[in-house]
């Protein structure tokens, strides 16, 4: 029986209705329903479902965006942070994996070097490389209580991010989810009814690739640690407005800030993190996503528009 927790926010339910299409047996759980503070009422609620694995799809990203977590930091550390902790001390005690959805707004700018983000860089836009914001700080501080750990290198070489022992379950990354159903989650809607948008470079996750790549991480028993979860490739925010304008999604004239600052003074009120993942890990493994631009097409040519 998997344990799929935070099962009724944006990515667990796509978590279940995957899990119905392929006949997993599963139950859902509220990240919000878990007492932090006791272990082992958690514990228990493991034991009595027979859980053989747990999805940890629960999280605080804040409504409608990363603003919102500034203003609700106590539910935001609590739920990227202070819930993984507790999720991987119950596993452990039971013996059972789990896999954790991070996300990739842990790191910002360019990789020093070139090329993306690797998994086992340390994180660049967190709390202990500030700026950031208050929701990649708890995200990256929740990749710290699974075990890892910043380690200096020698040089001008960017720390490295290695688990304290041996790893223990999978953590995806996620990052800037969509696909093709409009909805107020979905970055390609966002891009849509935002009156201005700030031009960047980024990697996207299409939610549905995501999901499948993750839980074949079960499937194919690959080995434990961080995966990069993204569709290969990146894409920058103009690029995205032509497939929408292409695809006669929605041909509205779309506005840009002029820069970063103008986005901070008028829109943003914390940094927003834009950044490239690189993809190889998961690729190693033999879990392969399509290409980001093959995904942004098929999803803009089967859109379906909110009621």
């Amino acid at each position: 029986m998997v344990i799929l927790l935070g099962s009724t926010g944006y990515v667990g339910q796509l978590f279940r209705q995957f899990f119905d299409r392929k006949g997993i047996a599963w139950t859902g759980i509220s990240g919000r329903s878990f007492d932090l503070g006791s272990k082992s009422a958690i514990l228990q609620t493991l034991k009595d479902a027979n859980a053989t694995a747990v999805v940890n799809c629960a999280g605080y990203t804040g409504k409608p965006n990363v603003d919102a977590c500034e203003l609700d930091k106590g539910n935001c550390l609590n739920g990227n942070a202070v819930l993984p902790s507790a999720i991987r001390e119950i596993c452990g005690d039971l013996g059972i994996p789990w896999g954790h959805v991070s996300s990739g707004c842990i790191f910002a700018l360019e990789r020093p070097g070139g090329g993306g983000w690797r998994e086992d860089d340390a994180p660049n836009f967190s709390f202990r490389h500030p700026p950031c914001s208050f929701y990649s700080g708890t995200k990256a501080l929740g990749e710290e209580v699974l075990g890892y750990r910043e380690i200096k290198k020698g040089g001008t070489d960017w720390p490295s991010w290695q688990h304290e022992d041996s790893t223990e379950g999978y953590v995806w990354r996620l990052r800037i989810p969509f696909d093709q159903n409009d909805s107020p989650r979905n970055y390609l809607s966002k891009v849509q009814r935002y009156e201005n948008l700030l031009q960047a470079r980024n990697s996207l996750s299409q939610i549905e690739d995501f999901i499948a790549a993750c839980w074949a991480c079960f499937e194919k028993q690959v080995p434990f640690g961080i995966y990069n979860v993204t569709n290969p490739g990146s894409v920058t925010t103009s690029e995205v407005v032509d497939l929408i304008i292409k695809h006669g999604v929605n041909n509205k004239d779309y506005k840009f800030f002029d820069n970063e600052e103008e986005f901070m003074a008028k829109a943003a009120k914390t940094p927003r993190s834009n950044c490239v993942l690189d993809t190889s890990k998961l690729e190693g493994v033999g879990i392969k996503m399509r290409p980001v631009h093959d995904a942004l097409d098929w999803s803009l040519q089967n859109w379906v528009r909110e009621n």
